[in-house]
C-alpha cells in the first residue's frame, strides 16, 4: 500500500471521532445583532473465462447467532412532514434546532439554504428562508436503510439530497429531507429499487440513529457479545498504519474495472479451495455480516477508519458479529461458493469514502 495512517484509537478519541461536533451548533442560541449591522442571508482486464451460474446458493453459508439488523429490527412509519416554502424572524433566544422544530424543516437544510456555517451562529432579528420538502424525524433506532424503504426511495438519493458525508450516523430528532412528493406515490420500480441493498447502501445507511445526548457503542472484543441491532457502533477515528494485506492467497480470476462485456466489477474475485480462512485486511470494525445481497452470498464489511472499508463476499461460514473489532490478519470467514460465485471463490472489494478502489494497488505483497 502507498500510504499509511496512524495507529487505531478505540478509546475516547473513537467516540469523539463519530458524531461530527458540530452539530452541537444547531443548538447555539441566537444573539442580538450588532448594532448598524445588516445580516444577509443568504485499464480494465478480465480473466473470468467461466460461465456464471445463475441460482443463488445462500443456503449453504453459516453463521454465528445474530439479531437481523436495524433496518428489519427497527422498521420505519411514513410520516414525514410537508414544509412549505416559507420565511422566518429569528427570536431571541432561538437555535437552529428549535426553529427547525417550529417549522417542520431539518436544522442541516435551513443552514445550506441561509449559507449558514458552523458554529451556526444566528441572531435576533435575522430573516431565514425556510426551504420547502417532505421531512422525516428520526427516531432512535432508525436507520437510514429503513427510511429509504418506508417511502419508496432509494438511499442514495436521501443521502445526496440531505448532503450526508462520514460517518453517515444518523441522531435521534434530526430532520431529514426525503425526495420526491407525497403528490405521487413511488413506483414499483422504484420501490424495488429501495428494497434493494448494495454495498454503498450498508455503509452509508446500515447504521442505526444515536439517541439524543448519547455516544455510540464501543466494539465488542470478540464474537461472544452480540450488540443489539438498533445500537450504533462508532467506526474507528482513524486508519491503522501497517496498510492492507491480502485476505487470502489465491489466484486473482477477476480484476477490479469493466470487463470485456461492459460489466464493471468494484472488486477483485481471488479462486480459493472451500474452507479456505478468510483474513482480515487490515484493522477495523465489522459493520456487517449476513446475506442481505443475494449476489455476494456470506458477507462481512469491515470499516477501518479514515473512510476506509473492505468487503469479502461468497463466505460459506461467518465467523464474527457486527461491531466487533478484528485486527489485521484475524480470520473474519471461511470461503465459498455462495451466492452468485462462479466457483469456490472470495470477492474482495476497498473502498474509501463511497468510491470502490483497485485492491490490488493498494494491497502489501503476500
Amino acid at each position: 500500500m502507498k500510504r499509511a495512517a496512524p495507529a487505531l484509537g478505540l478509546a475516547s478519541a473513537l467516540l469523539a471521532g463519530c458524531i461530527p461536533s458540530v452539530e452541537r451548533g444547531y443548538d447555539q442560541p441566537a444573539v442580538a445583532p450588532p448594532p448598524m449591522q445588516t445580516v444577509q442571508p443568504l485499464p480494465p482486464q478480465q480473466q473470468d473465462d467461466e460461465p456464471v451460474r445463475r441460482s443463488v446458493n445462500d443456503d449453504a453459508v453459516t453463521s454465528l447467532p445474530a439479531p437481523r439488523p436495524a433496518w428489519e429490527a427497527a422498521p420505519v412509519s411514513a410520516d414525514a412532514r410537508e414544509v412549505a416554502a416559507q420565511s422566518y424572524t429569528v427570536r431571541p433566544g432561538d437555535t437552529l434546532r428549535s426553529i427547525a422544530e417550529r417549522t417542520g424543516a431539518g436544522s442541516e437544510a435551513i443552514a445550506r439554504a441561509n449559507g449558514i456555517d458552523p458554529p451556526f451562529v444566528i441572531r435576533a432579528g435575522q430573516r431565514l428562508q425556510i426551504p420547502a420538502g417532505r421531512y422525516h424525524l428520526v427516531r432512535p433506532g432508525q436507520s437510514g436503510i429503513a427510511i429509504a424503504r418506508a417511502y419508496g426511495v432509494e438511499w442514495s438519493r436521501i443521502v445526496a439530497a440531505n448532503d450526508l458525508t462520514e460517518p453517515y450516523i444518523l441522531r435521534s430528532g434530526q430532520r431529514i429531507a426525503i425526495p420526491g412528493s407525497t403528490d405521487r406515490p413511488p413506483s414499483v420500480a422504484e420501490r424495488a429499487a429501495a428494497f434493494t441493498l448494495d454495498i454503498d447502501d450498508i455503509l452509508t445507511g446500515g447504521e442505526p440513529a444515536v439517541a439524543a445526548n448519547r455516544a455510540p457503542a464501543r466494539p465488542t472484543p470478540n464474537a461472544s457479545r452480540v450488540l443489539s441491532p438498533t445500537v450504533p457502533v462508532a467506526p474507528p477515528p482513524r486508519l491503522a498504519s501497517g496498510g492492507f494485506v491480502w485476505p487470502v492467497d489465491g489466484r486473482v480470476v477477476k480484476r477490479f474495472g469493466p470487463g470485456a462485456s461492459g460489466e464493471r466489477s468494484n472488486g477483485i474475485k481471488i479462486a480459493v479451495p472451500i474452507g479456505t480462512p478468510i483474513r482480515a485486511t487490515g484493522d477495523g470494525i465489522v459493520a456487517y455480516v449476513g446475506t442481505g445481497i443475494a449476489a455476494l452470498g456470506g458477507l462481512v464489511i469491515i470499516k477501518h477508519g479514515g473512510g476506509w472499508a473492505s468487503v469479502y463476499g461468497h463466505a460459506s461460514k461467518l465467523t464474527v458479529q457486527r461491531g466487533q473489532s478484528v485486527k489485521r490478519g484475524q480470520v473474519i470467514a471461511l470461503s465459498g461458493d455462495t451466492g452468485l460465485a462462479d466457483r469456490p471463490e472470495v470477492h474482495f472489494e476497498l473502498r474509501r469514502g463511497r468510491t470502490a478502489v483497485d485492491p490490488q494497488r493498494e494491497l502489501s505483497a503476500p
